[in-house]
């Protein structure tokens, strides 16, 4: 398994997350809380997920992910990283690019597999 999570935009790497390092106990509970408030559903794009798998759950957080890199809060792009680093363990990249108004997103495994989304900039 790669131990690094790496945050690619316009193919620059922009964040290196190391898996491991371990989580104090307040950040672990803010991601177990970031599942429960993801538990009642959320939209993904134009798309209501009342029921989101980890996958959904997986997508949402890339880009909320994005959008805190793009306004540089740095506690949001720290735990975003672990959500992802910790619930997707063979997840080694995300790959984000800029088309015009939308966001291009690519969730890249270590298995191969890979998911793609996008999403309209605001």
């Amino acid at each position: 398994m790669n131990h690094k999570l790496t945050v690619y935009i316009n193919n620059e790497s922009i964040v290196e997350y190391d898996r491991n390092k371990r989580l104090p106990g307040k950040q672990r509970e803010y991601l177990d809380k970031m599942d429960s408030d993801m538990d009642g559903g959320f939209k993904l794009g134009d798309e209501q997920i009342d029921n989101p798998d980890n996958k959904a759950r997986a997508k949402f957080v890339a880009m909320t992910l994005i959008h805190s890199i793009e306004a540089n809060n740095e506690q949001m792009i720290v735990a975003t990283c672990a959500y992802l680093a910790s619930r997707e363990p063979g997840l080694t990249e995300v790959r984000a690019t800029a088309e015009g108004e939308n966001m291009m997103m690519d969730l890249i495994y270590d298995q191969g597999a890979e998911v793609a989304f996008s999403r309209t900039l605001n």
